[in-house]
């Protein structure tokens, strides 16, 4: 099989302006192309778009860390970045962490990135302030993603977490209800972020603000999944009297919730409301009320943001945070409690 160094011995030149030749690049002179393409056509070589972008020193390739791939926030920003960077002639590498520390820690602290990507975008990735040194020590052009650690020195992308859940808590109270519900992340997560920390924040001050103190028995930690929200629900129904409201902090959570109830023989809205986070596509089509975040934006805003420094343009790139707004949709999970 044919190499690119077979045609860069017989032409007299390096691999790299082999590869810059056969991608008509006009850093190469005429005469020395016209040596390149003859070399490679009686060696009957074809240029493999891996190996010309190695030769170039860039790969036109953007790696995208996910704590997990399945849930719909994540799969959301990774679609709309693809899409976005793909317009632009940027493949993207996605690198899954399967929600394992160990995964985390092989990727900053090997050279999994190494010559491999021309920049890095982090959804919802812990990191530890030990680890600013890696990641800075790539050299890469990067941005955050959700409720990930800042980076300095880099640009973030995000909804504002505390007012979301405050926003989703003000409309119950606003219903009558003062027994609400909250089910959050869990911290046990070996990839825990602050979402449910922030989110639990903005839940617990709108409770005060109207003089309810938050009761720990209807906090409940669970995943934010289908599963998290319906065991989380069962464990709040097993502590005694239900709640008027939930909070969940997930769309996911709430349709696990909303399983939850109906299983145990409560009505939604009617016994019990509940109320998410994020307009999950499906959350239409199951009534259920919540606080709509932009993921789809936050990916393409987020792909946006490197393309600058690839082209070489770092006017406005930086240390600034995007902070995009969120919107309440009210549909048909949410209603006053019955003694209202």
């Amino acid at each position: 099989m044919t190499r690119i160094d077979d045609v860069a011995r017989l032409a007299g030149v390096s691999t790299a302006t082999v590869s810059r030749a056969l991608r008509g690049l006009p850093t190469v002179s005429q005469t020395t192309r016209e040596r390149v393409l003859e070399a490679a056509a009686k060696l009957g070589y074809i240029a493999s778009p891996s190996a010309s972008r190695l030769a170039g020193g860039k790969t036109r390739a953007v790696a995208v860390v996910v704590p997990r791939i399945t849930p719909w926030f994540f799969s959301t920003v990774v679609e709309a970045a693809e899409e976005r960077l793909h317009r632009a002639g940027y493949d993207l590498l996605l690198f899954n962490l399967g929600g394992s520390e160990h995964a985390r820690q092989r990727l900053l602290y090997t050279s999994t990135l190494h010559k491999r990507v021309d920049a890095l975008m982090l959804v919802a990735t812990p990191l530890a302030e030990r680890d600013f040194a890696a990641v800075i020590g790539l050299a890469l052009p990067g941005v955050t993603v959700s409720a990930g650690t800042p980076v300095p020195g880099w640009p973030s992308v995000r909804i504002d977490d505390v007012r979301t859940a405050q926003a989703a808590t003000e409309y119950l109270l606003s219903l009558g209800h003062r027994r609400i519900a909250h089910i959050s992340g869990d911290p046990s997560d070996e990839l825990a972020i602050s979402t449910h920390l922030d989110r639990r924040q903005g839940y617990q001050q709108r409770l005060r603000a109207h003089g309810v103190d938050p009761d720990p028995a209807l906090d409940i930690e669970a995943t934010f999944t289908i599963a998290g929200g319906t065991r989380a629900t069962a464990e709040l129904l097993r502590r005694g009297e239900p709640p008027t409201a939930i909070f969940a902090a997930s769309d996911e959570m709430a349709m696990g919730a909303i399983a939850a109830l109906r299983s145990a023989g409560l009505r939604v809205p009617q016994d019990v409301s509940v109320i998410g986070v994020d307009d999950h596509d499906v959350s239409g089509v199951v009534g259920l009320t919540t606080v709509a975040q932009p993921a789809a934006d936050q990916g393409r805003i987020a792909a946006e943001t490197l393309l600058g420094p690839l082209r070489g343009n770092v006017n406005g790139y930086g240390d600034r945070s995007v902070v995009l707004p969120t919107k309440l949709v009210v549909r048909d999970s949410t209603a006053p409690p019955r003694a209202h």
